[in-house]
């Protein structure tokens, strides 16, 4: 008569543990692709950001201000340079589906304006969650420079 061969129970048991110790050590690296997401976001409305900066510069180089005020480019508010300024009427109203508003519940993003961003506003996520990362953008200090725009640790306002 043969004996059929196969696994005990010990050493099941066994390769079962290993199996667990191995998925609890590299769980914690596939957990993290929510902070990487958040950050891929904040990258992408920095790129938003850029393009609308760009477009509205452009449209200014090209025509100059507009309308009855002279720091309108469209409906957009420029500073003296021709960029967006780094408020609602500004830069908010340049890019497409961001708040103009901090209480705009309707848009994915949240801004803030002032506080300790010296000269620029800041866009962070419109819930509770990712929001300690932001896209701040800061008007051009002088006629010949650019704005610039950077994802960083938020600013909050001290009240």
């Amino acid at each position: 008569m043969k004996r059929q061969g196969g696994f005990t129970l010990i050493e099941m048991i066994v390769v079962i543990v290993i199996l667990g110790i191995l998925a609890v050590t590299a769980a914690p690296k596939f957990l993290s692709f929510q902070d990487d997401a958040r950050d891929a976001a904040l990258e992408g409305l920095r790129g938003a950001i850029n393009s609308a900066t760009g477009m509205v510069h452009g449209k200014y180089q090209i025509n100059g201000a507009t309308g009855d005020d002279l720091n309108l480019v469209g409906d957009v508010k420029v500073t003296a340079n021709g960029y967006p300024e780094a408020t609602n009427a500004g830069i908010s109203k340049a890019i497409v589906g961001v708040a103009v508003n901090g209480d705009d519940t309707t848009s994915d993003w949240k801004v803030h304006i002032g506080g300790n961003v010296a000269n620029g506003i800041q866009y962070t996520f419109n819930n509770s969650q990712g929001g300690k990362r932001c896209v701040v953008y800061i008007n051009a200090g002088t006629a010949n420079t650019v704005p610039t725009t950077e994802v960083k640790e938020c600013v909050t306002s001290r009240s």
